[in-house]
């Protein structure tokens, strides 16, 4: 599952789908370093992942989200 699928699953409360979305938005901004990117989506994810609401299968795609952007960030260093 990406930030997409995530945005769009309505199974996902809603403020859960509104910070995916805010999460792509940053990671597609041109303007920003990828790590400044990487750094901002990571911080709005993990405050969606602490959320009690996020079912098991939202909290899964977070952290499997998560994770492929901190090996974004490994490389890059």
């Amino acid at each position: 599952m990406n930030l997409q699928n995530l945005n769009e699953d309505v199974s996902v409360p809603r403020n859960i789908r509104r910070g995916a979305k805010e999460a792509r938005e940053i990671l597609m901004n041109s303007e920003e370093s990828i790590d400044v990117k990487v750094a901002s989506a990571i911080s709005i994810l993990d405050e969606l992942v602490n959320d009690p609401n996020v079912p098991i299968h939202g909290r899964t795609a977070i952290w499997s989200i998560m994770s492929q952007l901190e090996s974004l960030s490994s490389i890059k260093n």
